[in-house]
């Protein structure tokens, strides 16, 4: 038995290398510092769960995503169904301009990007994080379950959608 790694260390092991997906994961999804953190403790639960499930022939990462964004895409949804009536204070638009940072130019795109992606459906919006992560199209296409034909086509309409309104 010496020498065998335990599944909780293996676990351990492979949530420690891909931590950085389920950040990535919790900051597309959680609009608030508190939902991320409640997000990052929900995906690394279902991943714990799902553990046994795993296949290993399979790419961890590939799998890690799959089930991270299907637990963002469920709590987005339970969210969204208690603060229906209400109205969430949009803090960026509240910003006080720095006159001693960045290119305020470059400030304004990047904030007009994040409001462009918090408004795309859940699909498009795994779509846009797994494409800005360098995924290719074969992997996004088996994380999400759609074939890479649609990628591309999906891919080339945010392109073009980010293009005319950015």
């Amino acid at each position: 038995m010496a020498g065998e790694t335990q599944p909780q260390e293996r676990f351990g092991e492979l949530l420690e290398r891909h931590r950085g997906i389920v950040f990535k994961v919790a900051n597309t999804y959680g609009f608030h510092p508190e939902d991320r953190a409640e997000l990052v403790q929900e995906i690394a639960a279902q991943l714990w769960r799902a553990f046994p499930g795993y296949d290993a022939e399979r790419p961890f990462s590939t799998w890690m995503y799959r089930i991270a964004l299907n637990v963002a895409i469920t709590h987005v949804r339970g969210t969204a169904r208690r603060g229906k009536h209400s109205v969430p204070l949009d803090e960026t638009l509240h910003d006080i301009a720095d006159d001693n940072g960045a290119d305020h130019e470059t400030d304004q795109q990047v904030r007009a990007l994040h409001r462009f992606i918090a408004q795309l459906d859940k699909l498009n919006r795994a779509l846009l994080l797994l494409y800005l992560e360098d995924q290719s199209y074969r992997q996004i296409a088996e994380i999400l379950g759609i074939s890479e034909t649609n990628v591309a086509t999906k891919i080339s309409r945010l392109k073009q959608r980010i293009r005319n309104e950015i």
